[in-house]
């Protein structure tokens, strides 16, 4: 492939990208119903008390993607060094990525594509190294807090709520364990014959100690705190007769049936909708406040990084080392 061509083919790629992703989010949100309802819910609010609440709203968002990029720096430690604003480059470009593709796959690509060629297979294991420890915190918190919520609003038996609280436990601790021994999964992929020929791959889940699989889970407890404060602030302001520990019992259940249910992020504003809609009709009656909230988190966590990701996607050098710090 000769260079001219290897640069018409990554421009074409660049650009098929970041149009696709505007012509999904475009379609999306022209017919996103519920945006409109958060638009109507707010236009008696005073400008100077809404410009406050978003502004606090979109610089958690900043913050939250910030954390990520941190911990991904971190990850990609053992596979290459990167800078934090390189870091920071590649998790808003996987965000355009990732808000067109099933269950965010897109994501792993837009970002590996910021480290060298021969890294890249080895960088989406780390990636998923990461992905775990969130995982970990969502079904912890989802697992105390749905056994709460059944104590509460479910009719169940004595037996039957030890057994959940049971397999909440059981869960919870297979979790912590499994990803503080990381390594596991590497000896197990050593032990299958056809796995054994890609090691090189995934070598680098052996290498990750438990201090730093320790340090990467702090970064996504940090995570959680920040999109969990964004539903609380959306929430007390739309729904102020809301109590703050029912949101806070409420955000961890929705995170964690969401984590359960494939979806594209496109999609996963009306499953999000219909969740939040199923737990919260147990604290209050105004659905469309609680849809509103839903929709409102959903475009700044989800859309508005994706736009900002696009200008990022143009930085991408598909077929050789992106050698910007």
């Amino acid at each position: 492939m000769t260079p001219s061509f290897k640069k018409i083919l990554t421009s074409f790629i660049k650009i098929a990208v970041v149009a696709f992703a505007f012509w999904f989010v475009y379609r999306k949100v022209t017919k996103h119903d519920d945006l409109r309802d958060f638009v109507n819910l707010i236009h008696d609010i005073p400008g100077k008390e809404i410009f406050l609440v978003l502004s606090i709203a979109f610089v958690l968002m900043l913050l939250n993607w910030s954390l990520e990029a941190v911990k991904w720096k971190s990850l990609i430690e053992h596979v290459e060094k990167i800078s934090l604003w390189k870091s920071i480059e590649s998790v808003f470009c996987g965000l355009t990525w990732a808000v067109f593709t099933p269950n965010r796959i897109g994501e792993f690509g837009g970002r590996v594509f910021f480290l060298s060629p021969k890294r890249r297979i080895v960088g989406v294991v780390a990636m998923a190294v990461g992905n775990i420890g969130q995982l970990v915190l969502t079904n912890v918190f989802g697992a105390i807090t749905t056994c709460i919520f059944v104590y509460r609003f479910v009719e169940i038996s004595l037996p039957f709520f030890i057994a959940l609280c049971i397999i909440a436990v059981a869960s919870i601790a297979f979790f912590i364990i499994f990803y503080f021994n990381i390594k596991w999964l590497n000896n197990l992929l050593l032990s299958i014959k056809f796995t054994r020929k890609y090691h090189k791959f995934y070598a680098v889940l052996a290498r990750y100690s438990q201090r730093e699989l320790a340090s990467i889970l702090l970064y996504c407890l940090a995570r959680y705190a920040v999109f969990t404060t964004q539903y609380l602030i959306m929430f007390l302001w739309l729904i102020p007769s809301l109590h703050v520990m029912d949101i806070l019992m409420f955000v961890p259940i929705l995170l964690f049936v969401q984590s359960m249910l494939p979806s594209l992020d496109l999609l996963d504003w009306g499953v999000r909708s219909l969740t939040a809609l199923f737990f919260f009709k147990h604290i209050t009656t105004q659905n469309t406040a609680v849809v509103a909230c839903i929709a409102s988190i959903w475009l700044l966590n989800i859309i508005i990084p994706a736009i900002l990701g696009s200008y990022f996607v143009f930085k991408l050098n598909f077929f050789g080392n992106n050698q910007r710090n």
